[in-house]
């Protein structure tokens, strides 16, 4: 039985309708609907904590999917998952593939920094401050952009780059 058919509270089934009746009005084909149902089922595991079912739910709506933009939030959902089980290098290489497709991805963008700076306390914590500085800049560079992009958000990021001197933000 699919996932979708399996939730049982509220929401869930009131967005498992919701998203059923909109495959069946809009117009695409029965290779673009199978691609959403394996994403929608995907982000259900992956709410409930199923990873394992989750990625392979993505990897078939990536084998279905063609279009960049709906692409880049399968491998941002990736990334995710990746980064709640602490594989920060597989998490890295998805958020950095999601990005490639739409760059306009802020919250990747906040994930890899988020990613950069836990790196750079780890450096620091293991007295390597040159590496540790490293990190920290790359992850500056993954906010200042994020920022860019949403400017009302990542509030603590705007924050610890104010009091680090990395804060050169230019928002438009």
């Amino acid at each position: 039985m699919p996932r979708s058919q399996r939730n049982d509270n509220f929401i869930d089934k009131t967005f498992t309708v919701l998203a059923d009746l909109l495959l069946k009005l809009l117009p695409a084909s029965p290779k673009e609907k199978a691609a959403f149902a394996y994403y929608r089922d995907g982000m259900n595991a992956q709410a409930e904590g199923e990873y394992a079912e989750a990625l392979k739910n993505y990897e078939e709506a990536l084998a279905l999917e063609d279009d960049p933009y709906d692409r880049s939030f399968i491998l941002y959902n990736i990334g995710l998952i990746h980064t709640s089980n602490g594989d920060h290098e597989k998490a890295l290489a998805y958020y950095h593939q999601a990005l490639e497709l739409n760059p306009r991805m802020p919250q990747a963008l906040n994930n890899i920094a988020v990613i950069y700076h836990y790196q750079g306390e780890q450096a620091k914590a293991a007295n390597q401050p040159e590496l540790a500085e490293e990190l920290f800049d790359k992850a500056a560079e993954y906010w200042r952009e994020a920022i860019r992009l949403a400017p009302n958000n990542y509030i603590e990021a705007q924050n610890w780059l104010k009091t680090t001197g990395r804060g050169n933000i230019e928002v438009f």
